[in-house]
């Protein structure tokens, strides 16, 4: 059973990490970066940075959740709970709080040169750093934890 707890608390470690990375990699660098463009350029470029990040994000938000709960389950603590409710916090975030933005941003025909559009990537950078807060801070307990706390 050890075993199978260690296992679990590894990758939920691992995958609230590169969760976490993602996400700050995208607040820090890539947003920035694209809110730098022209308003058009800076929403066609979001659009599909978007759809391909999601593939990647949400499996690893999810599997962190299974498996730090699934390590609290087996008996690994309830802080392991904890860390994994951070994490897998990002995913009703994501569909309660966010969708609404990404919808409008998505909305065919849209003005990708309005100043609403412009608004609206601002908005979702915002956003998109309370999800990476929470990984982040889910992804520290999770360190703090598998070394022994």
């Amino acid at each position: 059973m050890t075993s199978l707890i260690s296992l679990l608390e590894m990758i939920a470690v691992l995958s609230a990490s590169l969760f976490a990375g993602a996400a700050l990699y995208i607040n820090v660098v890539e947003h920035p970066a694209r809110m730098g463009l022209e308003t058009r350029v800076a929403a066609l470029q979001w659009a599909p940075s978007y759809k391909r990040a999601t593939w990647l994000q949400a499996p690893l938000a999810v599997l962190s959740l299974l498996c730090g709960s699934g390590a609290w389950l087996l008996g690994a603590g309830v802080a392991w709970l904890v860390a994994a409710v951070l994490v897998g916090l990002v995913v009703p975030l994501t569909f309660i709080v966010i969708m609404p933005t990404n919808h409008k941003l998505l909305t065919p025909g849209r003005d990708l040169s309005s100043e609403e559009t412009r608004a609206l990537l601002v908005r979702w950078g915002h956003l998109h750093a309370i999800r990476t807060m929470l990984s982040l801070a889910g992804t520290l307990l999770f360190v703090w934890l598998l070394l022994g706390a």
